[in-house]
């Protein structure tokens, strides 16, 4: 007789959670939820741009030349798509660099009076999928809690800037005192979600239309606050996956850019390989001072300003080139980690680029968009014609289909993109 494997035991002695094939003795219903490899989602944005130049091929389709960035990163040429000629309408806010904030978004006029941001592409997956993982999506950022990610009602998701708070959340199960400590926050914010609407209920019946429809999102967001934290007290009843890995040292220095970009990267494919989350996005912001980049003598905000003075772009690009290059070591981690169904890169849509296709003059047209993995036919420089830029999300339609979200449109879409 064939004895059952518990999967948890085997989690424990392989040391890295759901990234591992399926014995038959385990459960057959692990088996059979395995059995589908799930879609997964990665969003990176530079925000300061990238050098064009640099960037763009001069030619489209397949056999383009790889520019000085492509170069860096050409070994998964066949693992990629390169767009030109992508934007969204009505970039330009109140702030020069207010278009990083609609990136995810595509909502018109950012920062402007009366403006309120949209739901980004990512919280769109977060929410079609739900808890199926234990955190529906994860938000990183590399110097502030400024994120890209927005919800329904237009609220910011805080990133997290800390590789070792993150790699706590998800991996180091905590003492029982801590344990019990956040299942007592739980249920207090529960409490309040209660006494918040017995409260306000009296409220709306005597307010204005207007006033009315404010409470109405409001409701909508205690609602769904209460949904999530029913689903969040499930989850802290599970054990969190173990690995082997070594918890992250955080980076001290905001001079470090690169070293606070490469330890985010490093723990991307490790939150896909154990399922902590199938949606990840990232943002790399301006760190305000000069960073740590051999050559480089003024922070990269001013450079990206380099009214085409030669000695500032070969600044700016020596930069750019260790944030390609770490991004290339991104995909080669996601090529070579596999599950069942192969590789976590195939089953991953990463779409890399920025909100700023030219951040010299702060415009956010003819943006850098490249998007890897996802199971698309790659290879090729995909190059939209005509006197105006493509919108931007008929692409994000199209990855979200991918994603298994049921929806032929999104923010300013027009249809979808396709490529062959």
């Amino acid at each position: 007789m064939i004895v059952p494997v518990d999967r948890r035991t085997f989690l424990r002695a392989s040391g890295v959670a759901l990234a591992l094939p399926l014995l038959e003795t385990m459960h057959p219903a692990l088996a059979r939820a395995a059995a589908a490899s799930p879609k997964r989602m990665v969003n990176i944005c530079s925000t300061l741009g990238l050098y064009s130049s640099s960037w763009f091929p001069t030619t489209a389709g397949a056999g383009y030349e790889a520019t000085e960035y492509l170069s860096l990163i050409d070994e998964h040429r066949q693992r990629y798509t390169l767009f030109s000629g992508l934007a969204h309408q009505e970039q330009s806010g109140r702030q020069p660099h207010n278009s990083e904030i609609t990136w995810l978004t595509a909502a018109r006029r950012p920062g402007l009076d009366g403006f309120r941001n949209t739901i980004s592409l990512d919280q769109v997956v977060a929410n079609h999928l739900g808890y199926v993982t234990r955190f529906p999506s994860v938000v990183l950022g590399t110097i502030t809690g400024q994120s890209q990610a927005y919800t329904r009602s237009g609220a910011m998701v805080p990133a997290e800037t800390s590789p070792a708070i993150l790699f706590r959340k998800l991996f180091l199960q905590g003492t029982p005192e801590e344990i019990e400590r956040e299942a007592q926050s739980l249920d207090d914010g529960g409490s309040i979600l209660d006494r918040l609407k017995s409260q306000t209920a009296s409220l709306r019946r005597r307010v204005s239309a207007a006033d009315q429809q404010k409470l109405d999102a409001y409701f909508d967001a205690v609602r769904t606050a209460e949904e999530d934290l029913g689903e969040v007290r499930a989850w802290q009843q599970r054990p969190k996956p173990v690995v082997n890995e070594a918890s992250p040292t955080d980076v001290a220095n905001p001079a470090d850019l690169i070293g606070r970009i490469k330890a985010m990267f490093s723990l991307i494919p490790l939150i896909l390989e154990t399922d902590s989350s199938r949606v990840v996005s990232m943002m790399i912001q301006d760190h305000g001072i000069v960073p740590q980049v051999e050559g480089v003598t003024s922070d990269q905000h001013s450079l990206s300003h380099h009214g085409q003075d030669e000695a500032k772009i070969a600044q700016l690009k020596k930069i750019e080139v260790q944030v390609v290059q770490a991004f290339g070591t991104l995909l080669t981690q996601l090529a070579e980690r596999s599950d069942a169904n192969g590789s976590l890169l195939d089953q991953t849509t990463v779409m890399f680029g920025s909100n700023l296709g030219n951040a010299n003059a702060h415009t956010a047209t003819d943006l850098p968009i490249l998007v890897a993995g996802g199971g698309y036919r790659h290879g090729q420089h995909i190059v939209h014609e005509g006197g105006e830029n493509a919108p931007l999300c008929n692409l994000f339609v199209t990855m979200l289909q991918n994603m298994g979200v049921e929806t032929d449109s999104f923010g300013q879409s027009t249809g979808t993109l396709t490529w062959g």
